[in-house]
């Protein structure tokens, strides 16, 4: 797909056949950007071919570093120098990862000029979990223009408690502390899997992380960090939707090496709604076998359901029998992809789920919310989707179209599918061995 591009899809072909994941996209940038923190060689294998590790590298290429490609999804990263402490600023606005490049820039040169974060329009990324975080190490922190200044000559180990969870705020604390002087402790630190497959990339490296009960991270300071191997883990997202595709077209799709661990709150719901899998040394077996029925889904930070399934499980909705709710609690802005599936034919309706504690039910800040914005939906189902033309906002509204349009009769066209080609590894080529009708 290229930038800007568009797909056409002809629906109501069932799926058959199976998919092997590729490295997981919301790790494999970061273990690239943690690799930074060793100036020896390290090797990343089972990388995606997605366009955020190739912005991703583009950063790291300008900084210094030397990456390249010796073998089928292999990447070799080595810093033993860094020429600048700056991210270009048309580089770093266009990806949503230029603050996690804040730490190892201070941990090896000792200061940082990064811009703010860009990526997908579904609300507000909390920057200052990580920034307050990295305070507490001693960093001195300013935003000016756009542009955020970080600088300490030596980061110091010190307890911090995050104040809501924070998937990239956790990844930022532990890399900015695993070459700290002294111990880190990390409290109502983030659970995600790929928060794990950093800690083990970093401590087969040498740091020295250890996991607690109750969201507690314990870093403990090294003098350096060698060259290590490491395999990024499967993604997850790319499992719930191929998985999602499988289901709503009626089809039968195996995943090769999925991992049962990284998708418990997902197959839970699953089942609860009447859909089959099955579990096997390969990976995951989805197909559908009988009517589908209505469950509500609440997101939330792992071990919940997560917020990235969402809108990919809202056209499952829409082909369940009875009235689903489905309630967004972590970013402000999720249900932007809701319009165009009512054009399709999806009966939604928006409500205000109206919790007695927001400031802890929501994991967003309240203070980043829009006046009138409500987060829950109703979807009532069975209903007959229609194809039609839509444009492509982010990721997962896209790859969320792309469904529907596959579960519909007719023919529906996507446009700006260039976002598709930041999470996603040729996702209509795929689509296309399985089965569905795409151009």
């Amino acid at each position: 797909m290229k930038a800007n591009g568009k797909l056409i899809i002809h629906g109501g072909t069932p799926l058959k056949g199976a998919v092997r994941l590729g490295g997981a996209k919301n790790a494999s940038f970061k273990l690239m950007i943690a690799a930074l923190l060793c100036p020896q060689e390290v090797r990343l294998l089972n990388f995606s071919r997605i366009a955020d590790v190739d912005l991703t590298k583009r950063i790291i290429t300008s900084l210094g570093a030397k990456v390249h490609s010796a073998g089928e999804r292999t990447l070799f990263i080595a810093a033993p120098s860094l020429k600048s402490s700056r991210v270009p600023r048309k580089l770093g606005t266009a990806s949503r990862a230029s603050a996690l490049f804040v730490a190892p820039l201070l941990v090896r040169s000792g200061r940082a000029i990064v811009p703010l974060p860009g990526g997908d329009r579904i609300g507000q990324r909390p920057l200052g979990r990580h920034l307050d975080g990295l305070k507490a190490l001693g960093a001195d922190i300013k935003i000016k223009g756009n542009l955020l200044y970080a600088s300490c000559p030596k980061l110091t180990g010190a307890t911090y408690t995050f104040a809501k969870n924070s998937h990239t705020g956790t990844e930022t604390m532990i890399m900015a502390s695993v070459l700290a002087a002294g111990k880190t402790t990390l409290k109502n630190a983030a659970l995600e899997p790929e928060i794990d497959d950093l800690i083990e990339f970093l401590n087969q490296m040498g740091a020295k992380i250890k996991r607690k009960p109750h969201r507690v991270i314990e870093i403990t300071g090294v003098a350096k960090l060698s060259s290590a191997i490491h395999q990024v883990m499967p993604d997850r997202n790319e499992a719930v939707s191929y998985a999602l595709a499988a289901l709503v077209t009626r089809g039968d799709v195996v995943l090769e090496n999925a991992r049962q661990k990284d998708l418990s709150a997902f197959l839970a719901k699953l089942k609860a709604a009447g859909g089959k899998f099955e579990v096997g040394k390969y990976g995951l077996r989805f197909y559908s076998q009988g009517p589908l029925k209505a469950v509500d889904v609440t997101t939330s930070p792992h071990p919940g359901f997560m917020t990235d399934w969402q809108p990919l499980w809202s056209v499952l909705a829409t082909q369940s029998q009875g009235k689903s709710k489905i309630v967004e609690t972590v970013f402000t802005s999720r249900f932007q992809f809701a319009a165009d599936l009512k054009r399709m034919g999806a009966q939604i309706e928006f409500f205000d789920p109206k919790p007695k504690q927001p400031d802890k039910f929501y994991n967003f800040n309240l203070k980043d919310d829009l006046p009138g914005n409500l987060h829950g939906m109703e979807i009532t189902g069975p209903t007959k989707l229609t194809g039609t033309k839509v444009a492509v906002t982010d990721i997962r509204a896209g790859a969320t179209l792309a469904l529907a349009g596959l579960a519909a009769s007719g023919t529906t066209v996507l446009t700006d599918t260039h976002h598709l080609d930041r999470g996603y590894e040729n996702f209509a080529g795929r689509l296309v061995k399985l089965g569905a009708k795409i151009s």
